[in-house]
């Protein structure tokens, strides 16, 4: 269960809840492939909850073709 950044604000980032988890899920693999971070710091210590601060800092946006 994931507390910050809360689901609301995370939807207020991304339209829907199939995107946020596809961005994240991708974000999240990119960082454990050795990405750089977006963020000075983060909260979570996991690849995941990195990817969702990401998120809701509006860092990680979806490209819209």
């Amino acid at each position: 269960m994931i507390l910050y950044p809360s689901v609301d604000d995370l939807l207020e980032e991304v339209d829907s809840r199939y995107s946020l988890i596809m961005l994240a899920s991708k974000r999240a693999h990119e960082l454990d492939a050795g990405e750089l971070p977006m963020l000075s710091e983060y909260e979570s210590v996991k690849s995941v909850g990195k990817a969702l601060e990401e998120v809701v800092a509006g860092d990680l946006k979806i490209k819209q073709d």
